[in-house]
């Protein structure tokens, strides 16, 4: 592929603001890849570990940074480990973040979350985008989704947003969700999700020239 020619999406989102829906659109409209939970598998395949060691880390960084990721948290025993040494949240996010690296010169294709946008900062190609929405909105989405109360979904919310927020501000020393972390901030509860696409496939198009 022409490096003129090659398109890179970063989209980050918070919960319930529509933001998975929204990459899907703009990787229909441009032509891109789309990679969310399918990274998982191209890191597991890349390494020649476990894909349940990448699944468990995803977008998390919980019970301490500095805590490590044994055998014995995700199967009770022995994985892949020729060193008999631990696996560190640090080396599972380089072994990701080489396959995003790799798939991003290879192909024109769209990133759902992951510090992507942080680790494509240098290239010239990658466009980033957060999408986001007011929390009445998130919650009605959210609790909707997953069949549960208000409340449940609002607590929901608040959980899962730290662990994603925790795991972009530790990785990349940015702000999770702050518009100037990221090229360019949309809001569903404004344009609605199709709207968001719109914009960000326009503002891709007239970017990259």
């Amino acid at each position: 592929m022409n490096s003129k020619d090659r398109i890179v999406v970063s989209l980050g989102r918070q919960l319930g603001s529509g933001g998975y829906f929204v990459g899907k659109m703009i990787a229909s409209a441009l032509g891109l890849f789309f990679y969310d939970k399918e990274l998982l598998y191209y890191a597991a395949k890349e390494s020649g570990m476990c894909e349940e060691i990448f699944e468990k880390a995803d977008e998390k960084v919980s019970q301490g940074l500095s805590r490590v990721l044994n055998a014995h948290d995700f199967l009770g025993g022995a994985f892949f480990d020729p060193m008999n040494a631990t696996l560190s949240r640090d080396r599972i996010f380089g072994i990701q973040s080489e396959v995003i690296r790799k798939i991003s010169g290879e192909q024109s294709c769209l990133f759902i979350g992951r510090c992507s946008d942080y680790i494509l900062r240098d290239d010239p190609r990658m466009r980033s985008f957060f999408i986001h929405a007011p929390l009445s909105l998130r919650i009605a989405n959210v609790a909707e989704r997953r069949g549960i109360s208000r409340e449940e979904a609002e607590a929901f919310i608040a959980r899962e947003e730290k662990k994603r927020a925790s795991y972009y501000n530790y990785f990349t020393n940015k702000e999770w969700g702050k518009a100037d972390s990221y090229h360019c901030t949309l809001d569903a509860g404004l344009l609605g999700v199709e709207g968001c696409a719109r914009a960000a496939v326009s503002l891709i198009r007239e970017s990259m020239g």
